[in-house]
């Protein structure tokens, strides 16, 4: 496990982009933490180093449960867990009906559904320190 300290939104987005460049098709993100640790900045620098051309659509997908970001050689899945309540529900979302081998997918509030985040997914805990501090831990 490797651990970052952010400082501020600019270093969560820099620790984001450098772990976008690893990223490839068919690899799964799992993001944990509370409100307001991160999260979807975090998915912001991942989007800004892989698909800049897309950075203007990213938001939290709690309302639509599942964002989509397309670029001329790969596609992103963006979903969040947080509405769901069981897994029925999850299910009925499409969650495993999307080309998980074809695409990267990243789950926010993964912590809810450990039973659908696959095994070698890469995780990312975020833990708040202060109002602009963060721990991430990465593995």
């Amino acid at each position: 496990m490797k651990s970052f300290i952010s400082k501020s939104l600019a270093d969560t987005e820099k620790l984001a982009s450098e772990i976008a460049i690893q990223l490839k098709k068919g690899d799964f993100l799992a993001l944990y933490g509370e409100m307001g640790a991160g999260k979807t900045a975090f998915v912001r620098g991942l989007i800004s180093a892989i698909m800049p051309e897309c950075l203007s659509l990213v938001h939290s997908p709690t309302f639509a449960i599942v964002n989509e970001y397309e670029g001329n050689e790969l596609t992103i899945y963006h979903f969040d867990l947080y509405r769901i309540k069981s897994e029925d529900d999850l299910y009925s979302t499409g969650f495993y009906d999307y080309p998980a081998s074809e695409c990267i997918m990243i789950t926010e509030w993964s912590e809810l559904f450990e039973g659908a985040i696959p095994q070698n997914a890469i995780k990312v805990k975020i833990e708040i320190l202060s109002d602009n501090e963060r721990r991430f831990m990465v593995c």
